[in-house]
């Protein structure tokens, strides 16, 4: 499975998908499933049932996913994938199968999925979505989520599936196109992220300083944000990425996790700012 997300529609229609409360007959997964994938999740001390309080698989699940959102969204990522396989597993995105979970409910949580940066198809596979092919409300959304993303320190945020770009080239390649239809696709970075700041009216190093004129504290700020993702750009693994490490080998687990915290920090900026002047 390539990955996943965890939103609150995510969590959602995900427990939906194992409701079997108005079904005449059990659907698998059983409890007894979940309680496998909850605790290799890590999730276990939070799982309702180990609290002794007696809910249904659907209330089950939510109620960790919830609990993830707020506290430990990778757990929570995890718990995802896996109630996705063994749900696939047990026959529920056939229509054949005596557990099939039902139409409504996968295209429910295909739609929750959209936004994220992945789709889920019709028969329970998670694939990169191809940003191009969203609609601008639906980019943005998604870039949203892999800024969030990005600012709790998770690593497969620096890169967007599905695209060859990082985040931060990402969102400046998105403000430049909706400002001007296109964009320079041959540009190189420092080029490419100079255009997105000018257009949503930021300041570069690169701007002329009047001394005669007193100038806005936040020009200095963004002018640091500028060279900020300069410099992680500089740390990109160019051979690499497609390998699950978005930065050179050299940096510690610290160094790169600061770093995946700062392309959040400018990439929001940016975000906010266009949507600001829209």
């Amino acid at each position: 499975m390539q990955g996943a997300s965890l939103t609150d529609e995510i969590a959602i229609s995900l427990s939906q998908l194992i409701d079997d409360s108005q079904a005449t007959n059990r659907r698998d997964p059983s409890h007894s499933d979940l309680d496998f994938i909850v605790q290799k999740a890590e999730l276990w001390d939070v799982d309702p049932k180990n609290q002794g309080r007696n809910v249904g698989k659907a209330k089950r699940i939510r109620a960790i996913l919830y609990w993830s959102l707020e506290n430990d969204i990778k757990k929570g990522e995890k718990l995802v994938k896996s109630v996705i396989s063994v749900v696939k597993a047990s026959g529920g995105f056939r229509e054949n199968s005596i557990n099939y979970t039902g139409r409504e409910q996968i295209e429910n949580l295909m739609q929750a999925f959209k936004s994220t940066g992945y789709i889920l198809t019709i028969d329970g596979e998670i694939q990169p979505v191809i940003l191009d092919n969203l609609s601008e409300k639906e980019m943005s959304e998604a870039l949203h989520t892999y800024i969030r993303r990005a600012k709790q320190g998770i690593e497969d945020a620096a890169l967007v599936a599905g695209t060859g770009k990082d985040l931060m080239e990402a969102v400046a390649a998105y403000i430049i196109l909706k400002k001007m239809g296109s964009y320079p696709t041959q540009a190189n970075f420092p080029t490419l992220l100079g255009q997105a700041f000018m257009m949503v009216g930021s300041a570069t190093p690169h701007d002329k300083i009047d001394s005669n004129l007193p100038e806005p504290a936040i020009k200095r700020f963004e002018r640091a944000l500028y060279e900020l993702a300069c410099s992680i750009n500089k740390l990109r693994n160019k051979e690499g990425t497609g390998h699950g490490r978005p930065f050179l080998s050299i940096l510690t687990k610290e160094e790169a996790l600061s770093a995946i915290e700062s392309i959040g920090l400018v990439a929001e900026y940016l975000l906010n700012k266009l949507e600001l002047n829209s």
